[in-house]
């Protein structure tokens, strides 16, 4: 499993509740542009329409050599592919929870890209606060570690 992308943000911004790998529909282009490990999840979220469930704001940068057959939009939506039935709980916790659905990862799989979506819940400013000071004093008891 080779890692292209991760969403820092995602961690400090949500609460994560469950998490589905996902397959992706993309272009040729757009393939060999992963992997150059030439993508961006920063800002990117995904919602449903139509019973389908969409990312949106994933940059892939456009593939130079590509010639004629090149994607133009870098941005567009693309198609994430789940099973009919974890589409219907993505749903019914959506709708009734408060809670949105944040892509983590993007990564190779046995040469298929793979999308790691996670159910979220919103953290508030002092729930951030606290994430900070966790990671500050982690880093602290690490760095006493190695000089110890």
């Amino acid at each position: 499993m080779k890692q292209i992308a991760y969403n820092r943000s995602a961690g400090y911004e949500y609460f994560i509740e469950e998490k589905y790998e996902a397959g992706i529909a993309l272009e040729g282009a757009e393939v060999k542009s992963l992997r150059a490990g030439n993508c961006n999840l920063k800002d990117s979220f995904c919602f449903i329409r139509d019973g389908e469930v969409m990312l949106k704001n994933m940059h892939i940068a456009v593939y130079d050599k590509s010639g004629a057959f090149n994607s133009k939009d870098s941005k567009r939506d693309r198609k994430l592919l789940l099973h009919r039935r974890e589409i219907d709980r993505i749903v019914g916790k959506i709708n009734t929870k408060g809670m949105t659905l944040v892509p983590i990862s993007i990564y190779f799989k046995d040469n298929l890209v793979k999308v790691e979506v996670a159910l979220c819940r919103g953290k508030q400013s002092y729930d951030k606060k606290q994430s900070i000071k966790k990671r500050d004093e982690e880093r602290d008891i690490a760095r006493q570690l190695t000089r110890y």
